[in-house]
């Protein structure tokens, strides 16, 4: 419920700079056409109406991201110990910057390049007619589902946390990653080898930074656990506790 107040308030928010955010999302696609094709068009009444409600609730997403995914931890963190449900703020700072910083890489990384290569695929007389749905609702979910892997090694390195994996199992798995990862790529990427690679290799390069950030967790609670064990105990007084006669 507190997801879903949060969420309308953005909604409402985000509406009112849907425009601005529209021209934000154009821009990659404005820039590489010629200036008299510039336009989107819409095919139904309701579209252009219907296409800012969706970029206010996706918008929503990303700005409030850091409440939501609080949101997350104060569900899971009943289930943890006490020492780790103090890594709240580290799991919601990392989850966000990921997740932000994988919506960014989509439109600096992926947007210039994949829509350069099909906007120009074809023939002199081949014209693009984008609707302005289309375009947006591509746009929109490339940007979240980067934004979604890119929360792997947030994912990992939690679980690491748990002492769910360590780093010789994700070691072991690493072919098996690069696999789902290669599949996961040729799913929900644009139909094209630059894109698949532009979504497939920095995925693959973060599994490896988390295997690594697991590794320095587990050499971390190795090295208190030995400290634990060489510490004496205090010694009782062997009078404490019994009652004067």
């Amino acid at each position: 419920m507190r997801c879903l107040a949060a969420f309308f308030v953005g909604f409402v928010c985000c509406y009112f700079i849907a425009d601005r955010i529209l021209a934000i999302l154009r821009k990659p696609l404005f820039d590489i056409m010629p200036p008299d094709q510039r336009k989107l068009y819409f095919t139904s009444l309701f579209e252009n109406f219907l296409t800012h409600l969706k970029i206010a609730g996706y918008a929503s997403l990303f700005l409030f991201s850091p409440f939501y995914f609080y949101q997350l931890w104060g569900f899971i963190a009943p289930g943890l110990y006490p020492k780790e449900r103090k890594l709240v703020m580290p799991f919601v700072l990392a989850a966000t910057l990921f997740f932000i910083g994988g919506a960014c890489f989509a439109y600096f990384g992926l947007f210039p390049v994949g829509f350069k290569y099909f906007v120009t695929y074809g023939g002199p007389t081949d014209v693009p007619l984008l609707t302005i749905d289309a375009y947006y609702g591509t746009c929109l979910k490339l940007l979240l589902l980067f934004g979604i892997a890119f929360e792997l090694p947030v994912l990992i390195c939690l679980l690491g946390v748990l002492g769910v994996v360590d780093a010789p199992f994700l070691r072991e798995q690493r072919r098996t990653a690069i696999l789902i990862i290669t599949i996961l790529a040729a799913l929900f990427a644009p139909p094209d080898a630059v894109s698949m690679l532009i979504l497939g290799v920095p995925l693959i390069f973060l599994y490896e930074a988390a295997i690594w950030v697991v590794q320095a967790i587990g050499a971390k609670r190795k090295s208190e656990e030995s400290t634990a064990s060489e510490t004496p105990e205090p010694q009782r007084n062997p009078l404490e506790g019994r009652s004067r006669p």
